[in-house]
């Protein structure tokens, strides 16, 4: 099996750890055969073409849910960091690719498992000279000088807690008994960002941190991963937190249980832009008498028709946080009308759909000069 093969395969391995990212198969000119790429959507606006791919889809670990667990039977490949990081080099100077995400399975424990990972990146960086994207996963039981060291090599740094605490953990993953443990990686991250020079960092910018959460297969509530995820926001300063559903895999403890729906992975990510970008607590959040979000309406929407559906927001009034918390505006829209309105007030509801605003969305909670906008159709739509 040549590089190319080994990193078919494993890239379509790779697809069981979603980050949320919309994934086609692309046809690479230099192999035959075909390499699944990943569309990454950056803060900027900028696309990604990622390669997302393993080290090596072994793993000593034995999680439930996982496609990899020690106990499952499957084609095992593993690819020496020399070797993925020239193949990936070639895919990147043919126009294939321009970044990658680089995991693996877990072999003889997480630090030696961690010193390979760093070696694929180390590579890339000293010794080719790759100055573009690198997301470089942290596996449980790194050290800290590891962890500084995958900062001073990536743009974006990942440590998976997959569950939402202990106890769910242990539901899942037996292998992985201490959620702290888990969380110690991110503490640190965020210590080193806090605490060193980010001349340091690749590009003199320390990266950006991010975790996933296993959706469903645990039996957790929104609110236990909502409340996890708020403190990652807002105490350990995390960028982002993923919610990946969980699908059953056959040969695995769980594959009897039912898959979880994305509806549901699609209201946790909403929720979880509420807590991160528009000012949002937990206590905000529409949760029911079991701790889980209302699956026909989208969260934002759903605190709306209770709050501001017989209290209208004056539109020329509201300060930003009253602003984010109208569906159909998001942090730059509301920015916008506030540097709008400095100059003249907002007369009609076409200014407002002037800016991209939504009419159908906005009108049912807004004043405009104490006046409510028609309505011309009827809100009962499900995403705002």
């Amino acid at each position: 099996m040549d590089s190319y093969d080994k990193l078919n395969l494993l890239s379509q391995q790779m697809e069981v750890e979603i980050d949320s990212t919309d994934e086609v198969s692309c046809l690479s000119p230099i192999a035959e055969d075909r390499i699944n790429i990943s569309h990454a959507l950056m803060p900027n606006g900028k696309k990604l073409r990622l390669l997302k791919t393993l080290l090596s889809s072994a793993c000593e670990n034995n999680c439930y849910y996982c496609a990899f667990r020690a106990g499952r039977d499957f084609h095992r490949i593993t690819i020496k960091p020399e070797e993925l990081a020239h193949t990936f080099l070639s895919l990147y100077n043919a126009g294939v690719v321009n970044g990658i995400f680089i995991s693996s399975g877990i072999i003889k424990g997480g630090v030696f498992t961690q010193d390979h990972l760093i070696d694929v990146a180390d590579i890339l960086r000293t010794k080719m000279n790759f100055r573009g994207y690198i997301h470089l996963k942290i596996m449980p039981g790194s050290e800290y000088d590891q962890v500084f060291r995958s900062m001073q090599l990536a743009n974006r740094v990942s440590i998976n807690l997959e569950a939402p605490n202990n106890q769910r953990l242990a539901m899942i993953a037996p292998c992985k008994t201490n959620f702290e443990s888990l969380l110690l990686p991110i503490r640190w991250v965020d210590q080193i960002r806090q605490s060193q020079d980010p001349y340091q960092g690749w590009n003199h910018c320390w990266p950006s941190s991010s975790t996933q959460f296993v959706v469903g297969a645990a039996d957790e509530t929104d609110l236990e991963l909502l409340s996890t995820t708020e403190f990652l926001y807002h105490q350990l300063h995390l960028k982002r937190s993923y919610f990946s559903k969980f699908k059953p895999i056959p040969d695995t403890p769980l594959s009897d249980k039912i898959g979880e729906s994305a509806t549901r992975e699609l209201r946790l990510y909403q929720a979880s832009y509420l807590l991160r970008d528009y000012g949002f607590s937990l206590e905000d959040l529409p949760l029911d008498n079991n701790g889980n979000l209302p699956l026909q309406t989208d969260p934002k929407f759903s605190w709306a028709m209770y709050h501001l559906n017989t209290k209208p927001v004056e539109i020329n009034q509201a300060d930003i946080k009253e602003l984010l918390q109208i569906p159909g505006i998001g942090p730059k829209t509301a920015q916008l009308i506030i540097s709008k309105r400095r100059i003249h007030k907002f007369l009609d509801i076409e200014q407002l759909v002037g800016l991209g605003v939504n009419r159908q969305k906005i009108a049912p909670f807004i004043l405009i000069n104490g006046k409510k906008p028609p309505v011309q159709q009827s809100f009962t739509f499900f995403d705002s």
